[in-house]
């Protein structure tokens, strides 16, 4: 096949990964830097554009969208969906991913565990929101980011108000959780491929940062899920609608309590778990491509 891997950087390792093994497995691989890609539209003739050249022939298109691109890249993706190539992830589900209310919003209503949530904006309702929560500490978070970035723990309600007050007074909308303290430091990432984990790892903070993001300085050890924990992860990444993604979750006392859901997964679990996920990718577009079962279902 003919596989485009829309990715800004061809030396970054995940999508060195997904090329290496593409190649290996006999397929024709081109890494497109999609923010430098243009699009021509007029009716009954759309075209994607790259170097000064059209971008034709393409049986596969494997996103790899930065955050900070999400709406160009998103856009770019779309486009060939309109020209009817197979696409690993869709536009639709990138763009869920990486809006944190709409991802909440889709996983709570699909009954996938997660922390209790309260999103607001121009409140000046601050003691309501920390009452439905649970009071302080509490986790605030920019509605949209990744990383760990954009995230406060407010340990004081002195503290959750200050922060809950400096957003509203920048128009900035923002989710306010609870704070699960027993995971304090600790998340879970599952990656997900076809309905299936690939691959698990615990990620722990170096320090006394509450976030264990591997971007914050975090450690990765292999882990083996529960067979509870394995359901939570499925079952979110068929609710976002990805069929490639990587499931961040916390162990609480109630359950595994899902944070997000990533639509452009790092490889660096490859390295923590000796697991092959880039050939579990490939493998999984291969099959997916043949019989183009990619109909989107989630309808938010």
């Amino acid at each position: 096949m003919r596989i485009v891997i829309l990715s800004k950087g061809n030396t970054n390792y995940s999508t060195l990964r997904l090329k290496e093994e593409a190649t290996k497995r006999g397929h024709e691989v081109r890494v497109i830097n999609y923010a430098k890609c243009f699009v021509t539209l007029e009716s009954g003739n759309t075209q994607v554009h790259y170097r000064g050249k059209q971008i034709r022939d393409v049986d596969v298109i494997i996103p790899r969208i930065a955050t900070k691109l999400t709406k160009y890249g998103s856009s770019i993706v779309r486009q060939f969906e309109t020209q009817n190539v197979f696409v690993a992830t869709t536009s639709i589900s990138i763009v869920r991913s990486r809006d944190k209310l709409r991802s909440m919003q889709i996983m709570a209503k699909a009954g996938v565990g997660i922390p209790k949530t309260v999103f607001a904006r121009e409140t000046a309702d601050f003691h309501g929101v920390l009452e439905q929560v649970g009071g302080a500490p509490v986790i605030i978070k920019v509605a949209r980011g990744t990383h760990g970035n954009g995230v406060v723990l407010a340990e004081t309600p002195k503290a959750a108000l200050a922060v809950m007050q400096a957003f509203y007074v920048e128009g900035v909308n923002f989710l306010v959780q609870e704070f699960i303290k027993e995971s304090a430091g600790v998340d879970i990432r599952a990656f997900v491929v076809n309905g299936k984990v690939v691959a698990s790892m615990v990620r722990q903070s170096l320090d006394d940062d509450f976030r264990s993001n591997l971007h914050q300085g975090g450690e990765g050890v292999s882990v083996k899920l529960t067979a509870e924990e394995r359901k939570t992860a499925q079952k979110a990444a068929k609710a976002m609608g990805l069929s490639i993604c990587g499931v961040d979750m916390m162990r609480s006392e109630r359950g595994p309590l899902v944070l997000e859901v990533n639509a452009s997964p790092g490889f660096a679990i490859e390295k923590v778990t000796g697991q092959n996920v880039a050939e579990k990718v490939i493998e999984y577009v291969e099959q997916a491509a043949k019989t183009r079962r990619r109909t989107d279902k989630v309808g938010a």
